[in-house]
């Protein structure tokens, strides 16, 4: 999957997001909203939020625990069309609003770890997400690539931003 150049290589680009795999290990999906990036910041980090957009079928969650500290962990369960149950779960690393937040996760098909670093950017009133996910390993960037986080990461993020024109 990955040309022999260090260079940003894109992987996918959808009318709403822009995804590249910059390194052997990461996947980068950006993401502009038209809302001021302290907005964007709480609407991915509180409960009451996330509950109604994260899902990336639009359906609200069935569970959403956020525990937003250094070490605090946050789970996400969302049901699947046959009934079964999807959980997502981490451990937040580092918080800084409303620019920044870091968390660990074990959801790719090895179970290994990664990480997730988002940053909000806000120019003019608007915010740009920029979200890496740095895996363990090659194999492990490219078995999430094969199970869909592409699709499933812009899918949700096309909810976020109809959930922020909902809210403005």
């Amino acid at each position: 999957m990955r040309a022999a150049s260090d260079k940003e290589r894109p992987v996918e680009n959808t009318r709403s997001a822009s995804v590249t795999t910059p390194s052997d290990r990461e996947i980068v999906i950006t993401r502009a909203f038209n809302a001021p990036r302290t907005i964007v910041f709480d609407a991915w980090t509180k409960a009451e939020h996330v509950a109604h957009w994260w899902d990336p079928s639009g359906a609200p969650l069935a569970v959403c625990e956020i525990d937003l500290r250094p070490t605090g962990a946050f789970r996400f369960v969302h049901g699947g069309p046959d009934g079964t149950k999807h959980p997502f779960a981490g451990i937040y690393r580092e918080i800084s609003a409303p620019a920044r937040l870091v968390f660990t996760t074990r959801n790719s098909p090895s179970g290994a770890e990664s990480v997730g670093t988002l940053v909000f950017s806000e120019h003019a009133g608007k915010t740009t997400l920029t979200m890496t996910i740095e895996c363990e390993s090659m194999a492990d960037r490219d078995a999430m690539l094969k199970m869909g986080v592409v699709a499933g990461t812009t899918r949700t993020l096309d909810n976020l931003d109809e959930y922020l024109r909902a809210i403005g």
